[in-house]
């Protein structure tokens, strides 16, 4: 079928045709914000999962949503190598700049944007990433200590101030949330702590990692109040079907049933795999209804996709170490696994192999869903590691 009128959008963050599956969340997070513009109590909410299960794409779609509602919204990646403070300055100066705008929160937001000039001034010492400039001059003794986490705790306040004067809240969207220093991410816990102490209305819409839950909890033990963590996983099978067939239907294309049961167990209903099955099904038909031989045969050029791309990727940033930690994982299967397991496999000790397996966490490879277990945080790269490591030669490498 002609690709150009291809309906599947598989890529880093790139939105679907259909946000299948997604809609309890998206109304979660709605009813946060709205509890916060009335000054009501409300949960910050941290969306958990696996890479590939669409974070990103729906922290997007609650950002359109909230916006549309007359939000004021800042949108934050956390790479590894920004601090928090690098991130949150330029942004927070923006949304102020047009919270200014607003009559009844000028006086606020101009008095926010002079905290955050003495915020910038004050941590550009120990966060030398801090590059935005400011117009007005600092307020002495408001956000200038030079603590992160005293002073982000007296800018997220007066923020909150000039958020409640325009009647609305200032919703921090932040992906990746797991790669922010832990000691970073108290001082922002303990600013979204104080801000709904006072019932000011500022939210945090976050998504990361599985490991994000046990790292806000280490950084400050009343997260778990705080927050509200809802996993977000794999479709369910009703949901993966429509994924997949209703932008096709709207091209006039059908798929037939066993086509579309194929797909759904290929991919595990993980939305970033239903998005490159799909695309490579619909270049591989030459017609409606898409058959089952097409799934067939497309899987193929699909896993040859991913391997070149999502999985390998993730394979490249990997020392020759940490590729033998995550193969020996793979040939005991999808896991999770027991780290003494994985050890007695590489002829190991589990000392031995701390650092590796504290890397792969830091690089959100790996995670630890209970005490001494080791999964994958990447859907089927146990499949991806033996077929990139095939064989035994790997094994030997490592003695």
């Amino acid at each position: 079928m002609d690709p150009v009128l291809n309906p599947y959008s598989p890529g880093a963050g790139s939105a679907p045709p259909e946000l299948a599956g997604r809609d309890e969340l998206r109304e979660t997070v709605r009813i946060a914000l709205e509890r916060a513009r009335l000054g009501n109590p409300a949960k910050s909410v941290l969306m958990v999962g696996l890479r590939g299960v669409g974070k990103t794409v729906l922290l997007d779609r609650m950002r359109e949503d909230a916006e549309a509602s007359g939000i004021q919204t800042v949108r934050i990646e956390a790479p590894e190598s920004r601090s928090l403070p690098a991130l949150l300055a330029p942004e927070l100066r923006q949304a102020l700049l047009r919270l200014s705008r607003n009559q009844q929160a000028k006086d606020y937001a101009e008095r926010a944007l002079r905290a955050l000039a003495g915020f910038v001034g004050a941590l550009k010492v120990k966060y030398q990433d801090i590059e935005v400039g400011i117009d007005l001059e600092p307020e002495p003794g408001l956000a200038d200590n030079g603590d992160l986490e005293h002073d982000l705790q007296a800018l997220i306040e007066v923020v909150g101030q000039a958020a409640k004067s325009a009647g609305t809240v200032l919703a921090l969207f932040i992906d990746e949330l797991q790669y922010v220093e832990e000691e970073q991410l108290a001082s922002l816990i303990t600013a979204l702590h104080r801000a709904a102490q006072r019932r000011l209305p500022v939210v945090l819409v976050g998504a990361g990692l599985p490991q994000l839950r046990g790292q806000m909890g280490r950084a400050k033990s009343y997260a778990e109040r705080l927050f509200s963590f809802p996993e977000v996983g794999p479709l369910d099978a009703s949901a993966a079907r429509s994924a997949l067939a209703n932008p096709a239907r709207a091209q006039s294309v059908e798929f037939d049933a066993a086509a579309l049961d194929e797909i759904v167990r290929e991919t595990g209903r993980y939305p970033y795999f239903l998005q490159e099955w799909g695309k490579h099904t619909w270049d591989t038909a030459s017609g409606s209804p898409i058959e089952l031989d097409d799934v067939l045969l497309a899987s193929r050029s699909a896993v040859a996709a991913l391997d070149e791309s999502f999985f390998r990727v993730r394979f490249d940033r990997l020392t020759p170490g940490e590729k033998r930690y995550l193969r020996a994982m793979a040939e005991l299967g999808p896991g999770p696994h027991r780290s003494g397991d994985i050890a007695t496999f590489l002829g190991k000790k589990v000392t031995t192999l701390g650092p590796t397996r504290s890397n792969l966490i830091a690089k959100g490879m790996i995670w630890s869903p209970n005490h001494g277990d080791t999964a994958f945080t990447v859907p089927l790269f146990d499949e991806f590691m033996r077929r990139v490591m095939p064989g035994r030669e790997w094994l030997d490498e490592g003695s």
